[in-house]
């Protein structure tokens, strides 16, 4: 185990006083070490959840066999962010994250990660990280938050953005605002919208390195959260034991479905960012003209807030993105034998089925007009 470098023979005596001090014994350092790595704090809402997320992650490595070791990751709220002086760290904070997951995994001999973040720059952070160190990893996030309900009708953080200039223009008064910005964001997870966080969640499924649900199922609905952050711990194991590492997945190919995806569902532009950055740290070059070659092939078939009335539950409800793949695979603009932490593209998304074409168009009636993509920047 790469792990034995920190716990066995004579000259580890003194590392292994240092586990035992933590409360790890000898049954312990016989399983492999795997970190999970929390990025929870109090700051950003789709972060005040992780905490249970990553108790189901433990609970699932050690079911499999595996002794796991939480350590944390910064994170930084783009919404809070926004219009100072916070906003020159937000990007930067993508490289701290990278940085200091290497960090922790290469001073403690990790023999594998599960990596837990939810917002803009955590989600590549971690992304870059696992593609840097190249062990097996599992990307399990906390999911999107719900749409708030303001007179009647869904809201998010955009409406929220947009209060301030109607109250700047007279068009709406300072009660309103109040009462809206109240309603707006109802409980933990990233905004409601396709912002970059949950456009990147969702991007983690196409790339491979989470489980289906991913970036759809919402934060409030715990139960399925947390299952898939036990199901992320056990394939963790399952990846360690076939030796299947994060370069075996993050292809040329897999990010080409990440493109793909991203185009047919209008994402963050904010994505062209992080692609490339992840794809650098995999060793792989996505040169810009790659993705407008894409964007003119590939059907725009769901038009999410901040540009559609539908959210990232409505998404979920229709399939998630699973069916959007399927979708997209039905005109072969998927890489369907693209590996995934769980086998291949084609084996996930075979059974995959749009169940409302309101939220996910076929890819023969499209979307009319053109292809919106999201405001850059903006996230939860």
């Amino acid at each position: 185990m790469r792990s034995d470098i920190v716990k066995k023979g004579a000259t580890r005596c003194a590392h292994r006083s240092l586990f035992h001090a933590n409360g790890y014994g000898e049954e312990d350092l016989r399983k492999p070490l795997i970190g999970i790595c929390n990025s929870f704090n109090e700051i950003i809402p789709g972060h005040i959840h992780l905490r249970e997320i990553a108790e189901a992650a433990k609970l699932g490595v050690a079911a499999a066999g595996g002794t796991p070791l939480e350590f944390p990751a910064i994170g930084v709220c783009d919404g809070i962010a926004m219009g100072h002086t916070g906003m020159k760290y937000s990007l930067a904070s993508r490289e701290l994250i990278a940085d200091s997951i290497e960090a922790v995994t290469m001073a403690s001999g990790f023999d594998a990660l599960v990596l837990i973040p939810n917002c803009d720059k955590v989600v590549p952070g971690m992304l870059m990280a696992a593609a840097r160190l190249n062990i097996p990893a599992v990307v399990v996030s906390g999911g999107p938050m719900l749409p708030g309900r303001f007179h009647g009708r869904d809201v998010s953080v955009s409406q929220a953005f947009e209060a301030a200039g109607k109250y700047a223009a007279g068009d709406m008064t300072d009660a309103e605002m109040h009462e809206l910005e109240a309603k707006c964001c109802p409980g933990c997870g990233s905004c409601a919208g396709l912002f970059t966080a949950n456009t990147m969640n969702s991007l983690t499924e196409v790339l491979g390195m989470g489980l289906p649900g991913n970036g759809t199922i919402p934060a409030a609905y715990t139960g399925a959260r947390r299952l898939l952050a036990k199901r992320a711990g056990a394939v963790v194991m399952d990846l360690l034991k076939k030796d299947i590492k994060p370069r075996d997945i993050l292809t040329r190919e897999a990010f080409e479905n990440a493109i793909t995806v991203d185009m047919g569902i209008g994402g963050s532009s904010n994505t062209v960012l992080h692609l490339t950055a992840i794809a650098h740290e995999a060793g792989i070059d996505l040169p810009a003209p790659l993705f407008d070659e894409i964007s003119r092939r590939t059907p725009y078939i769901t038009k999410l807030s901040p540009s559609g009335k539908h959210h990232m539950v409505d998404l979920d409800e229709a399939g998630g993105i699973p069916a959007v793949m399927h979708e997209l695979a039905t005109k072969n603009l998927i890489h369907l034998d693209a590996l995934t932490v769980t086998g291949t593209v084609g084996d996930r998304i075979k059974d995959a089925e749009v169940l409302d074409r309101n939220v996910i168009h076929s890819v023969r009636q499209p979307r009319a007009g053109l292809r919106r993509r999201q405001g850059v920047g903006r996230g939860g």
